[in-house]
């Protein structure tokens, strides 16, 4: 765990959808409709009522983020990060605005605990160290700018490839 304008952040290994936090990031298409990977995951156990809300506010440009319920999740919210458009394709500058938007939107929306899946690498195709970098830099950057309520953020990897691969960027960036 490292420390950004008194902010933890940290990485885990599991399931997003089970995080007891004010809010999870779902790594989303710009329409917000959730079909697989973390958006399956957060809709088959959250609820149909999740998407509804999402695409209902949508679509958006590509980067940009919006705010639901949290539905039956133990999750309060999930704020749906548009990583990519329809064609499902995405690169780190679309992962980096995501993440940015999906931070400013938590502070903007009172959160104090969020979690992070690894936007871009389900059918986004991006490689884990790619979105590594992109998310923490991100991240940080914003965090620099002014945390607000936000006292801790978790990147939550569903596989060891992906925890590893978040830990050790985050190590490098901070023993440098």
């Amino acid at each position: 765990m490292i420390r950004v304008s008194g902010v933890s952040i940290e990485i885990e290994l599991g399931d997003i959808t089970d995080r007891d936090v004010d809010a999870i990031v779902n790594a989303a298409n710009n329409h917000f409709w959730m079909g697989a990977g973390v958006a399956g995951a957060i809709k088959k156990k959250g609820g149909d009522r999740i998407e509804i809300e999402a695409s209902s506010q949508g679509p958006v440009e590509v980067g940009d983020s919006v705010i639901t319920t949290g539905g039956s999740l133990k999750a309060r919210h999930v704020i749906h990060a548009a990583g990519m458009g329809q064609d499902l394709q995405t690169d780190v500058a679309k992962v980096a605005a995501a993440t940015t938007s999906s931070l400013s939107l938590a502070i903007e929306s009172g959160i104090q605990s969020l979690a992070y899946p690894a936007i871009g690498t389900g059918v986004g195709g991006l490689y884990l160290e790619a979105a590594a970098k992109a998310m923490i830099d991100a991240v940080v950057e914003r965090l620099l700018a002014g945390p607000g309520p936000v006292e801790h953020i978790s990147f939550v990897l569903f596989e060891q490839t992906g925890y590893e691969a978040f830990r050790t960027y985050l190590t490098r960036k901070f023993s440098a």
